[in-house]
C-alpha cells in the first residue's frame, strides 16, 4: 500500500548525518532493496498491491481485481441503481474476505440534487460502526451544494463541472468491506452509477491500515481578545483521532460573512496527548501551501483552491485542500487537528472539513453532524452590505456627507 509502504522507508531508512556529513540513509538503500528482493519471494509480498510508478513492473502473483458496480446484468443498458426514496440506505458493495479498494467512481441524476445530503458510509472488517462518514458531495471534494471541476493526488470532481466524482485512496480490509449510501435530500435520487474497483487477497501488507473520513462542520463565532492563543482555545478541530497511524489528508470549505481576508488563522496540531501544540502554523493560506490571500483556482496533486470566492474582498465561499502524501502526521496514541477562525479566532466564519487518515485498525468516528446541524449559512449580497452601511452610519453625524473611510 502505497501510503504506509513510503513511510516505512522513511522510517528504516533515514537518519541524522553522521561526522563526516554523509547521510546514513543512502547507507541503507542496498540493505533495503535486498530486504525487498527477498520479500518479493514470500507470499506477503505476492499479495501487496503497491501502485507506486517504480512497483508497476514488479509482477505479483495471486491478485484478483474484482468490481461492483451498476452495471445492468441482463446486458442492456440501464447501468444505474434506480428511485433512491428519501431516507432510504442502499448497499453499493458487501464484500467477504481480504483486499483492498483502489478505485471508486460515481455520478447522479438528477443532476442538481443536493450531494452535501447524500451520506456515504464505509464499514470495515464487520464491524457495527463506520470508519468513513460524510457527505457525499465534500467527501470527493464538492463543497457545500455546488459542483466545479477539482483535481488531486487522491480524489477528484470531473467535467462536466464536477459531476462524476473519483477516489483513488486505498483502503484495505481483511475481514469483509461495506459501502452504503443513505438519500437524506428530501427527494428521490433517480439514477445512482458508480463503480467500486477493488484487489482480491489472501493476505493484507504487514500492518496495514484502515482508511478513515469525517466530516466535521460548525459556524465558528468571533472571540475578541485573544492575541496570543498558545492553548488553542476555540479553535475549529478537524480531526479528533483515538489510536495510532498516520494523517493524509484534509478538504477545507470556509463562508466567510466578511469582504476582509479571513486565512490568518493558524493551524495546531496536538499528537499524543500534548498540551500545548506539536505543530503550529503561520496563517491559514500558508498552511495549504500558498501565500498572499489567493483568490485564483489552483490544483496541484497535494495541494489547491478548487473553488475560489468571486465576489467584493474575499466575502463568500473558498475550498482549499492538502494532502500529506510525503509528509503525513503520524500518531500513537491520538491526534487532535485543530485550526484558528481568523488571527486569534477573531473572525465568524462557516467551516466545513473532510479530515482522511490511517489507523491500526478501524475504529468508530465521532458522532455524525444531523441535517440541520450541516445546513450552511445562506450567502451574503448586497442588501446585507448596504444593512451594515446603514448601521455604521447611524452612529455618524448625519449633518456630514458619510463616505465610509471614516
Amino acid at each position: 500500500m502505497v501510503f504506509l509502504f513510503k513511510s516505512k522507508l522513511l522510517r528504516d531508512g533515514t537518519d541524522l548525518l553522521p561526522a563526516g556529513g554523509r547521510s546514513h540513509r543512502y547507507m541503507k538503500i542496498p540493505f533495503i532493496w535486498l530486504g525487498l528482493f527477498l520479500l518479493l519471494g514470500t507470499g506477503v509480498a505476492a499479495q501487496d498491491p503497491d501502485h507506486s510508478a517504480s512497483a508497476l513492473y514488479t509482477i505479483r502473483p495471486g491478485l484478483k481485481n474484482k468490481r461492483i458496480s451498476s452495471a445492468d446484468t441482463t446486458g442492456a443498458n440501464r447501468d444505474f441503481i434506480v428511485d433512491i426514496k428519501n431516507g432510504e440506505k442502499r448497499v453499493l458493495a458487501d464484500i467477504s474476505g481480504a483486499g483492498i479498494i483502489d478505485h471508486i467512481w460515481l455520478t447522479i441524476f438528477p443532476k442538481d440534487i443536493n450531494r452535501n445530503d447524500i451520506i456515504i458510509r464505509m464499514y470495515w472488517d464487520g464491524n457495527p460502526y463506520p470508519s468513513v462518514e460524510s457527505p457525499l458531495g465534500p467527501f470527493f471534494g464538492q463543497g457545500w451544494d455546488e459542483y466545479y471541476n477539482y483535481t488531486s493526488y487522491a480524489l477528484a470532481a470531473a467535467p462536466h463541472d464536477g459531476k462524476a466524482v473519483t477516489s483513488y485512496f486505498q483502503m484495505p480490509f481483511s475481514k469483509g468491506a461495506r459501502i452504503e449510501i443513505e438519500n437524506q435530500t428530501g427527494k428521490t435520487l433517480n439514477y445512482f452509477y458508480y463503480y467500486i474497483d477493488y484487489v482480491e487477497t489472501k493476505t493484507l501488507p504487514k500492518n496495514a491500515g484502515r482508511f478513515h473520513a469525517w466530516y466535521n462542520r460548525k459556524v465558528m463565532g468571533a472571540v475578541n481578545g485573544m492575541p496570543h492563543n498558545r492553548q488553542g482555545t476555540d479553535n475549529y478541530v478537524f480531526a479528533d483521532i483515538k489510536g495510532a497511524g498516520h494523517f493524509v489528508g484534509i478538504n477545507y470549505y470556509v463562508q466567510s460573512p466578511s469582504t476582509v481576508w479571513y486565512g490568518e488563522g493558524d493551524d495546531m496540531w496536538y499528537i499524543d496527548g500534548a498540551k500545548t501544540p506539536s505543530l503550529g502554523g503561520t496563517g491559514t493560506e500558508d498552511f495549504f501551501n500558498t501565500a498572499w490571500c489567493p483568490k485564483e483556482v489552483f490544483c496541484y496533486p497535494y495541494f489547491g483552491y478548487p473553488r475560489v470566492n468571486n465576489n467584493i474582498g474575499w466575502l463568500g465561499r473558498t475550498h482549499c485542500y492538502r494532502y500529506f502524501i510525503q509528509d503525513p502526521v503520524y500518531f500513537s496514541r491520538s491526534l487532535k487537528g485543530t485550526i484558528e477562525h481568523g488571527a486569534g479566532n477573531n473572525m465568524t466564519l462557516d467551516i466545513a472539513t473532510v479530515a482522511y487518515w490511517y489507523q491500526d485498525k478501524a475504529a468508530p468516528l465521532p458522532k455524525a453532524l444531523s441535517k440541520d446541524e450541516r445546513k450552511l449559512q445562506p450567502l451574503i449580497g448586497a442588501n446585507e452590505i448596504m444593512n451594515w452601511r446603514k448601521a455604521w452610519e447611524k452612529g455618524k453625524d448625519s449633518t456630514k456627507v458619510i463616505w465610509g473611510n471614516e
